[in-house]
């Protein structure tokens, strides 16, 4: 289990991540402010924004980065927002990111509009 100190708390029906086989396999994240139980903003591209930094935090922490993600799956409850979402992930990868998958969804977790799950080489 990978559960780096700082972000979001996690309950005990699953952790941040976890290492198998060669790879990290991150849990859906939201938008959250480390140390805080709150979303970073109403706003889906300041949502997105922290949702991949707290990906990044712990693709770290598992001794892993966003460079080697390998899918990413986004999840978004304002799909013809995705023009924006793009903005904001392209700058995590600029050029050869990994695969994405992208949907409109009903709802998520706590009011979010946007989520995210990857998985990366460890």
């Amino acid at each position: 289990m990978i559960n780096p100190p700082g972000l979001p708390a996690v309950n005990p029906t699953y952790s941040q991540a976890i290492r198998a086989n060669g790879f990290v396999f991150v849990a859906g994240q939201v938008g959250t402010v480390p140390g805080a139980a709150k979303l970073v903003s109403d706003d889906i591209a300041e949502q997105a924004r922290q949702a991949l930094d707290n990906t990044a935090a712990i693709l770290e922490a598992a001794g892993s980065s966003m460079a080697k993600v390998v899918p990413a799956s986004l999840y978004l409850t304002e799909f013809d927002q995705l023009s924006r979402v793009n903005a904001v992930y392209s700058k995590y990868f600029p050029q050869d990111g990994p695969s994405k998958f992208a949907c409109g969804v009903t709802t998520l977790f706590g009011g979010a509009k946007f989520e995210i799950q990857m998985i990366a080489v460890a």
